[in-house]
């Protein structure tokens, strides 16, 4: 145990507003933890009555200065303003209609677009951006979106650490870390989510933890499901009308769910399996299977939602037992649809209701999800303005569902993958190349990979001129059939690795526009570098992405042209966020190599080197000169 100086000491949140402490004695009594200035360094005291972050914090080394001199007083520190003061709660009217100058959604609003309506940082003035500040984060692969209200920025580390930081300086305002359990591996996670006075998390431990958002302490904490039977949280929550809504992954038996819980207490209000059960709607779809026998469906990422129609909206993954689907069982009255798998599921936020769902393609043999965002867009169908869901799964094919009834409206395939040779303009249903089936003994070049042309990492949309920016990569996988015993990729007895396309010239990333009014690409750029983050489009005429390389960039969001770029120290493998604070607008990028996306393509492009220790996690905040934004 550190033993205080009986001397004042200034205290960090949290301190429950205590300013000074007149004595070890009184702190002992009234302080689970807080974080104390000494000797110039920022350090975290342990308790013994600690519970509220988790893990043991470490004492402050006296280091070989041997600590501050008990006969000193040091004189006081220069003051600061504190965002936290100003923080306001985050209401359901405000997460309908956020302020630009937020982002208070995993895509800013809940609409999905990942758009930004500012614009002083645009065309013109973009080649002058610079760093306006950095903050390392713990070493680890990193997939998270920051969120940002009032001027806090709330950013995600491995090994489940929040950090609560000044949006416009990077200082720490509050630190939370929570204590796993030894046998519990830490994991990305994609987003955090805002409600009321809290922050909502998702832990490696399968729990789903509400921090008060002004210190970081807990508030409840929910297990969702039992990490040691295979569950995962690897997306993000979903905030909507005082109910926090998480989609769990991995392959148990039984398959994955979505849970709905109270936001106030943590209580479960609703779950929805996302693995059709035997006698209920779509449980007669898995081939004569027994429920412990189906598995998968996993919720990558956080849903949307529409307040108008008052309907949630969620992507589902496909199966990882492929095996028992590949040929039809002795049930006619059966079929091989597996349902609820590579879905669109639409939901009533308030009782779990499923309203409407859309199969994208039943039976998917190949590992291509059809799991990640579905953006919310208007659009004239047939001369009508009509309110639309739009995704995009791995085949990089998009399907339009009209979003109050599902029905199917278009689609557009983007011209990388051989799966699909035909699509029903009426229904959307999807005709199948049967020589990329696997199942029959023989190698198939399939295309895309099952890293998908399009994966996880959001597309944007801007709802101004109706473009669709796309991340994507060109690569394809060979699906050989292994040997018994070996190991498989999937149970149908395949291995897939990956190819670069037949066509191939050597450029693998790509990002293209696509009018969503006229369903035609504007421009497509290419590049050799996978694309690996999420794209964001801005009201200054830009979007901004990266790649494996560490480049960051933005382009001229008409021509695809690059205007901007800048090496950063790891890979970026989130999505970019804008904001503003005091008037001023930043872009914020995080980067953490190690996720599964840049170790998918990194074979493709052996030359590009990153550091060796995987995951040197950080925030990069970028800002225009002050001298330009003056005019």
């Amino acid at each position: 145990m550190f033993t205080l100086p009986s001397l004042p000491l200034r205290c960090f949140p949290p301190c429950d507003r205590l300013g000074e402490a007149k004595s070890e004695v009184e702190l002992m009594k009234t302080l689970r933890v807080s974080l104390l200035l000494v000797s110039g360094v920022l350090a975290t005291l342990h308790l013994a009555a600690q519970t509220s972050l988790g893990p043991d914090l470490p004492s402050p080394p006296s280091g070989p200065g041997g600590g501050i001199s008990p006969y000193a007083t040091l004189p006081p520190a220069p003051g600061k303003s504190n965002p936290l003061d100003q923080l306001t709660p985050v209401t359901q009217a405000l997460l309908n209609n956020p302020p630009q100058a937020d982002w208070l959604t995993w895509r800013r609003t809940y609409d999905d677009v990942g758009f930004s309506p500012l614009k002083d940082i645009d065309r013109a003035n973009v080649r002058n951006l610079r760093v306006a500040w950095t903050w390392s984060l713990p070493s680890g692969a990193n997939e998270m979106t920051p969120l940002v209200h009032d001027g806090v920025l709330f950013a995600f580390g491995f090994g489940d650490r929040v950090e609560a930081l000044n949006a416009a300086t990077g200082d720490l305002l509050w630190y939370y870390a929570r204590k796993l359990p030894e046998d519990a591996m830490p994991a990305v996670k994609r987003n955090v989510a805002l409600y009321a006075d809290k922050l909502f998390v998702p832990t490696s431990d399968s729990h789903l933890v509400a921090l008060d958002v002004k210190t970081g302490r807990p508030v409840w904490d929910h297990s969702v499901a039992d990490y040691k039977t295979g569950y995962r949280l690897s997306g993000g929550p979903l905030a909507v009308k005082g109910k926090v809504m998480m989609g769990v992954t991995g392959r148990a038996a039984g398959g994955n769910f979505i849970v709905a819980l109270d936001a106030n207490t943590g209580e479960e209000a609703w779950r929805f399996y996302t693995i059709a059960r035997p006698g209920e709607p779509g449980g007669d779809s898995w081939n004569g299977l027994p429920l412990d026998k189906r598995n998968g469906g996993s919720v990558w990422t956080a849903g949307s939602y529409d307040p108008e129609l008052n309907l949630v909206y969620f992507g589902v993954g496909q199966t990882y037992d492929t095996g028992p689907l590949v040929h039809p069982g002795n049930q006619s009255a059966v079929s091989r649809d597996a349902l609820y798998t590579d879905c669109t599921l639409a939901f009533n936020p308030d009782t779990g209701k499923l309203v409407w769902y859309f199969q994208h393609v039943p039976n998917d043999q190949w590992d291509l999800d059809w799991a990640f965002e579905r953006q919310l867009i208007r659009l004239p169908v047939a001369g009508v303005p009509t309110k639309l869901a739009i995704t995009s799964g791995k085949m990089a094919i998009y399907d339009a569902m009209d979003a109050a009834t599902g029905k199917y409206t278009f689609s557009i395939d983007l011209g990388l993958q051989n799966i699909v040779t035909a699509i029903d303009p009426k229904t959307g249903a999807k005709t199948i190349n049967p020589k990329t089936l696997p199942g029959d003994g023989e190698t198939k070049l399939v295309c895309p990979h099952a890293g998908g042309a399009k994966n996880w990492l959001p597309a944007s949309y801007n709802p101004i001129t109706q473009i669709l920016y796309v991340p994507l990569v060109e690569a394809c996988m060979d699906m050989i059939p292994v040997k018994t015993g070996e190991r498989a990729s999937l149970s149908s007895g395949v291995r897939w690795t990956v190819r670069p396309r037949l066509d191939t010239d050597g450029q693998y990333g790509r990002v293209m526009a696509i009018s969503l009014a006229t369903r035609r690409v504007v421009w497509t750029e290419r590049q050799r570098a996978p694309v690996t983050t999420g794209i964001l489009a801005t009201a200054g005429g830009l979007i901004f992405e990266g790649s494996i390389d560490r480049m960051f960039r933005a382009r001229d969001s008409l021509s695809g042209k690059v205007l901007w770029q800048v090496r950063l120290n790891d890979v970026p493998n989130s999505a970019p966020i804008s904001y503003t604070v005091n008037g001023k607008q930043y872009v914020a990028i995080t980067v953490g190599n190690g996720g599964a996306i840049p170790a998918t393509w990194a074979p493709l492009v052996p030359e590009i080197q990153n550091p060796p220790d995987r995951g040197a996690a950080a925030v990069w905040v970028f800002e225009l000169p002050g001298a330009l934004l003056a005019k």
